[in-house]
């Protein structure tokens, strides 16, 4: 059985550890309530990934991951949309190859899921890119 290689987890983990802070301070300069709360529903989603990568990674390892920041976070709204947009469809081409390289349901369903839901960010990313 293949498992999903330890060095691509971590990059997972540490992608989603980034997002979770900088969707924070993106929701916060957001210029609507509404948009505010999008960022943050995305943001919800993020948690939800990084914790079902946690467990992944402490299964696969007996360890708990211990992830870093490797992104900063943009100050400037539109900036922050686009590097979000950017990450986000980043983001799905690698979750997909990460699906594509495991034989075990549990992992591959976990990242074809969790890239369905990046897609949806980059959507509503770019439509505030758009719009606003």
């Amino acid at each position: 059985m293949m498992f999903i290689d330890i060095g691509d987890l971590s990059k997972a983990l540490n992608g989603e550890y980034s997002a979770i802070y900088c969707y924070e301070q993106l929701a916060n300069q957001a210029p609507t309530a509404d948009i505010k709360n999008k960022i943050l529903e995305i943001r919800n989603d993020e948690i939800r990934h990084f914790n079902m990568f946690s467990q992944i990674y402490t299964w696969l390892t007996g360890k708990q991951p211990t992830p870093e920041r490797t992104e900063e976070c943009q100050t400037d709204f539109q900036k922050g949309l686009s590097a979000a947009f950017n990450a986000e469809q980043e983001t799905v081409d690698f979750y997909h190859e990460l699906a594509r390289k495991t034989d075990n349901p549990v992992i591959k369903e976990s990242f074809t899921q969790a890239a369905a839901d990046e897609q949806n960010h980059a959507v509503w990313f770019l439509y505030f890119m758009n719009h606003h």
